[in-house]
């Protein structure tokens, strides 16, 4: 057993009647041929891509199975012979289950080998205040870490008041 999803566009003017019967002929046909449905969803009508048959819309329908190769033959030759199917496609995606099954068995493998992440480091208050050093008699206590000096910033200092010389009178 293989699965396939079978995608196909009817005429948006077919009669809602109609086209669920035609579907739930293909779900009986998939069902009496000993596949099973996985999923069927029925889109509504939306705009087509590019006209088709004189249609610039059509009503979407996606079918999910798993079946034998020889069910999806007849499955499509269903499709090709109805007037209310527009276009239809059928692909097989089993072997993109599969692939996508073992990147997630690798991907989970290499989970299982890292070690976990180590917890952020929280920042711890200082638990006891900073010792007092003793001074001199008079003086007042030094603490035991003093902050670093930071110099005061540079201060420019004041100009020099502009003096104006005046070209000294000659004596004649």
């Amino acid at each position: 057993m293989r699965v396939y999803e079978e995608l196909f566009i009817l005429k948006p003017d077919a009669p809602e009647e109609e086209a669920d019967a035609f579907i739930e002929g293909v779900k009986t046909l998939i069902t009496t041929g000993k596949g099973t449905i996985d999923k069927a969803e029925k889109w509504g009508v939306r705009k087509l891509a590019y006209r088709v048959q004189k249609y610039n819309e059509g009503g979407y329908v996606l079918i999910q199975f798993s079946s034998t190769p020889e069910l999806v033959k007849e499955v499509e030759r269903r499709m090709r012979v109805t007037d209310m199917v527009i276009k239809f496609i059928t692909v097989r995606i089993d072997e993109k289950m599969k692939k996508i099954e073992k990147r997630k068995k690798s991907r989970d493998k290499r989970a299982a080998r890292r070690p976990p992440p180590a917890p952020a480091p929280t920042p711890s208050a200082p638990s006891e205040p900073a010792a007092a050093a003793p001074g001199l008699p008079g003086q007042p206590a030094v603490a035991a870490h003093p902050a670093p000096a930071v110099p005061a910033p540079a201060v420019p200092a004041p100009a020099a008041p502009a003096v104006e010389t005046v070209p000294a009178a000659k004596e004649e």
